[in-house]
């Protein structure tokens, strides 16, 4: 099966997978979030139905900032024949919540999930809403992340490390509580790595913070120079509780390090409770801690095992 991936009138580049994740390339969106989907099974990623290859049967379409684009092209894609799933594109349990205060987008909503032919959640917490809104089937199956593809082994030896990487940088979400990580990641005495994508407001934010083991990247980088940087820090922390599908553990995994603190689908798929202090300090804590997440990963998180899952949902579903 080659999944195509749409997100109907959305602003991502067409972009296919013929290398599955292939190589590390900064001029193309990484095989991350809902790209990874496609990736995973040598499959496309459209913003277009037009675009989609007339061989891909299997289509998962994202709910992004309006419903009607996603209300033209699952009648468009129906007419095709079409096995059409669908997924929010922003997953996370308060963004759903505001999409579904707008009346309009509620109707629509429910209309949408009349008319597929099931659901991929990105989360475990979004399954029984797809179903109540009238999905006929809907099922969790993680965003995965290369971790069996060589070519995306951000490692570093444990000696080149040191300190920790707080993963998240939005301050105005309160769920992120992204000052809390902060704090308590400057009270352990570590240096402490954090990405300010807010100019002179972030900066004035982080320097109220009062904390002098603090090291601040300015503004937004390459995906790969942003493993690099999160590589070189021993553990990746943060406070973040709103069931979001777990971006920064998934960067954590490709980096081979801890992360802790957030409650995401992969950071709960992937990390077990975890110590940060111990974390910092114990050497073979930390390698106990990096060696059972990869195998965790390897077994549900991975390309491969995602794939099968994928492919196992679509061929349940009957045709109309």
């Amino acid at each position: 099966m080659h999944l195509a991936v749409l997100n109907p009138g959305g602003n991502d580049k067409e972009q296919s997978f013929p290398d599955f994740a292939g190589a590390p390339d900064n001029r193309v969106h990484a095989p991350i979030n809902y790209h990874a989907y496609a990736a995973c099974t040598q499959g496309t990623f459209s913003r277009d139905q037009k675009a989609i290859p007339q061989h891909a049967t299997n289509v998962l379409m994202l709910l992004g900032n309006s419903m009607r684009p996603a209300l033209r092209a699952i009648d468009a894609l129906r007419a095709r024949g079409c096995k059409v799933a669908i997924s929010w594109k922003e997953s996370g349990a308060g963004q759903v919540a505001r999409r579904l205060d707008d009346p309009k987008d509620l109707e629509g909503f429910r209309r949408i999930c009349a008319l597929a032919d099931g659901a991929i959640s990105s989360t475990p917490e979004l399954v029984p809403l797809y179903l109540a809104a009238g999905c006929r089937r809907a099922e969790y199956i993680p965003t995965p992340y290369p971790v069996d593809d060589p070519r995306w082994d951000f490692g570093r030896p444990l000696r080149e490390r040191s300190g920790i990487f707080v993963g998240t940088r939005e301050w105005d979400v309160p769920a992120r509580a992204h000052a809390s990580a902060l704090l308590q990641a400057c009270a352990t005495g570590a240096p402490v790595t954090v990405c300010n994508v807010e100019g002179r407001r972030g900066r004035k934010r982080l320097a109220a913070l009062g904390c002098d083991n603090l090291r601040v990247i300015e503004g937004r980088m390459p995906y790969s120079e942003y493993l690099q940087a999160m590589a070189s820090c021993r553990v990746v922390f943060q406070q973040d509780t709103s069931l979001v599908p777990g971006q920064v553990a998934g960067d954590a995994l490709l980096c081979r390090m801890p992360c802790l603190g957030g409650n995401g689908a992969v950071d709960r798929d992937a990390f077990e409770p975890l110590d940060l202090v111990e974390l910092l300090r114990d050497d073979a804590a930390w390698q106990r801690a990096v060696d059972r997440s990869q195998q965790r990963a390897n077994a549900s998180l991975a390309f491969a095992p995602v794939a099968r899952r994928l492919l196992s949902f679509f061929d349940s579903l009957p045709r109309r």
